[in-house]
């Protein structure tokens, strides 16, 4: 519920593990509250839903969310610190080897920025921060909010080229986009928002 109003009243969804599911639809058709819900970030009031093996009305959802890699619009970083003491810090908090920032951070295209704060990323940068977060997290579930927001065409070549590594790897990725992906490589399964209902499409 958001002010009262039921949302995702209609969703009826299947997801299988290993696969790459893309979620269209307008703004406010719910995409972003789907994504929520699947990581346990929000509770169901309603419905039945399971996740990971985890029942979303009376299960743990801090288990579940110690299995899933979110990346919203806003990352989760400390604005002071710089790119390499916000990765040390997620690699000690993962229980990862803190010798991987450096290798994690040229994944992403983000060595020549290791000694910079965060505050002073661009958008785009800030973006690829949130993904070596989520590299370094290596969760069974990717679920990735308009994940091609604020890159350039470069950073986008890149999530594709990422996107299909995650897949290689065997985890389940869910993409909410209001387009198509990019690369004629990724073949996802297309789920389309409409009114918090899974319409045809």
């Amino acid at each position: 519920m958001r002010h009262g109003f039921p949302l995702l009243s209609g969703v009826d969804l299947d997801i299988a593990a290993g696969t790459l599911t893309l979620v269209t639809g307008t703004n406010g058709a719910g995409k972003t509250s789907l994504l929520q819900l699947l990581a346990g970030l929000v509770p169901l009031t309603s419905g039945r839903a399971q996740v990971a093996g985890v029942d979303l009305r009376s299960g743990d959802r801090r288990q579940l969310r110690r299995r899933v890699g979110w990346l919203g619009h806003e990352g989760s970083f400390y604005d002071e610190l710089t790119v390499r003491e916000n990765l040390v810090f997620a690699a000690r908090a993962l229980s990862r080897p803190v010798s991987q920032v450096e290798v994690v951070a040229a994944r992403v295209a983000l060595e020549g920025r290791l000694d910079t704060t965060t505050k002073q990323l661009s958008a785009g940068q800030r973006r690829r921060l949130g993904l070596a977060w989520l590299v370094l997290r290596r969760p069974e579930l990717w679920l990735l909010d308009e994940p091609y927001a604020s890159l350039d065409d470069e950073g986008r070549t890149f999530f594709d080229e990422l996107l299909s590594e995650v897949l290689a790897s065997g985890a389940t990725v869910v993409v909410s986009a209001h387009d198509p992906l990019r690369s004629p490589t990724l073949n996802p399964i297309g789920v389309h928002l409409a009114g918090g209902r899974v319409v045809p499409t």
